[in-house]
């Protein structure tokens, strides 16, 4: 089959992310002088930019599986100077295989870059957790994979995260087929990866988020697992498997560099995606973790999706105990913080959840932006309206001193009553206001995974 256009995305032949506003745009566009529906604040001068599945050569099997496209909105001065969609130039989008047909090991160097879109010591990197990064520069341009001057021997997770306080990047990678399964990095403020060491664990999991706490990096070992079998067979690679179990292992940052493994603590059968924050106690006795779970995960089937309700688990570092408890019985998806917070305790976090009324399994049903207050368990949404879907939201602080939710939130948002897609602006702090600015872009934004806001510098 060949590439889809809007015509042929209502096949209801098609797998659901080739239809509806999960179908790829196969036009690469721009324009400039966006029109803005009421006013940009002056102080947001840079780039929005997300990622997200895009094939380009017809149906995928799975949705995680379409090249890598990048949609980027600049602004400076109160002004949307432009608007840019582009596929990232991977090897893998001009035909290039992962698995090395002489060697009989994965090129590292070919993969989707369909996940995410992070910047660290000034590099900008589209990423998915199969392969190296791919650099882009800020005008969405490929400047290809990036191997930190070759000293980076493993996949690079989709959902490194930076330390608020020493501006490290720590990122793993997994492995799908020999041991060592996962490996942890830490890359300096500078950029140079400074540490890596394999972490233990029984095959070859998905581990697609990780979490940093002041001290301790924290790893989700988890019952998703690589079948060689079903990648051979051309299908979804992965599977729920029980028998493997779940647990989640706290390593103390410092004596990692000394080696040491982390300490594992069993937890009840689940999956977790996307982490909200992890933080420890004022004497360090207890570690918290925030973290969406599912109570499964492609369990029968490649399309499987269970819910992600919003847990805390609470690990005492004296008795080795683990405490788990359910924050909300409202399903959300794609959490964020003030990244300020990464690693230390945060009042709130913003998600995407449903509009209240709408049914919180479908893939295609309404949507609104969804904010918690950690300390009083409150939980307030934006209302979009009734056809409107949005995308993760990211905050932006509204300057160096700003508080914790005293800032924005941006993000796009696809409106299926109009077929149309717009970059959104709202205000953190308040759920009730109305979007303080809404640029309508010139194409539809399908739906996405991951993406950040990058200030000036």
């Amino acid at each position: 089959m060949t590439a889809l256009d809007d015509a042929t995305a209502t096949d209801a032949r098609l797998p659901f992310h080739m239809r509806g506003n999960y179908a790829p745009v196969m036009e690469e566009v721009e324009a400039f002088d966006l029109p803005v529906i009421g006013s940009l604040p002056p102080e947001l001068n840079g780039r929005y930019i997300r990622n997200g599945a895009n094939p380009k050569h017809g149906p995928t099997m799975h949705w995680f599986a379409g090249d890598g496209m990048l949609h980027g909105v600049r602004l400076r001065d109160g002004r949307a100077e432009w608007y840019r969609n582009r596929w990232v130039r991977t090897k893998a989008l001009a035909g290039a295989d992962r698995m090395d047909a002489i060697t009989g090991t994965m090129d590292l160097t070919v993969g989707l870059a369909n996940t995410h879109v992070v910047r660290h010591a000034g590099r900008i990197f589209a990423l998915e957790e199969g392969s190296f990064p791919n650099e882009v520069s800020p005008e969405l341009d490929t400047l290809g994979p990036y191997d930190f001057g070759g000293r980076l021997h493993t996949p690079f997770t989709a959902h490194p995260h930076t330390c608020a306080e020493t501006g490290e990047m720590h990122f793993f990678g997994y492995e799908l087929v020999t041991a060592p399964f996962v490996t942890y990095h830490v890359a300096d403020a500078a950029g140079n990866l400074v540490h890596s060491q394999a972490i233990d664990v029984p095959g070859p999991t998905m581990v697609h988020d990780f979490a940093l706490s002041r001290n301790y990096a924290i790893f989700l070992d988890m019952p998703v697992v690589f079948d060689l079998d079903l990648a051979i067979k051309g299908t979804m690679p992965f599977e729920w498997r029980e028998s493997y179990g779940a647990r989640i292992g706290l390593l103390h940052r410092d004596r990692a560099r000394q080696g040491e493994q982390p300490r594992w603590f069993d937890v009840d059968l689940c999956y977790v995606f996307h982490i909200m924050n992890a933080w420890e106690s004022d004497d360090g006795t207890t570690v918290y973790l925030d973290a969406g779970r599912h109570a499964s995960m492609w369990k029968g089937g490649a399309d499987k999706f269970e819910p992600s309700y919003l847990h805390r688990w609470a690990f005492d570092l004296t008795t080795g105990t683990v405490t788990e408890t359910q924050l909300d019985d409202v399903s959300h998806a794609f959490p964020r913080i003030d990244d300020r917070r990464t690693g230390l305790v945060n009042r709130y976090g913003w998600c995407v959840g449903p509009r209240p009324g709408s049914d919180p399994n479908s893939m295609n049903a309404p949507t609104n932006v969804l904010k918690y207050d950690l300390v009083t368990g409150e939980r307030a949404f934006h209302d979009l309206g009734p056809s409107s879907m949005t995308g993760e939201p990211v905050f932006v602080p509204a300057d160096d001193a700003a508080g914790e939710d005293e800032g924005y939130l941006v993000t796009f948002v696809y409106d299926a009553a109009e077929n149309s897609s717009s970059f959104v602006v709202l205000d953190a702090a308040d759920m009730s206001a109305g979007p303080i600015a809404t640029v309508p872009v010139p194409q539809r934004i399908p739906h996405g995974f991951h993406g950040s806001w990058f200030a000036d510098e």
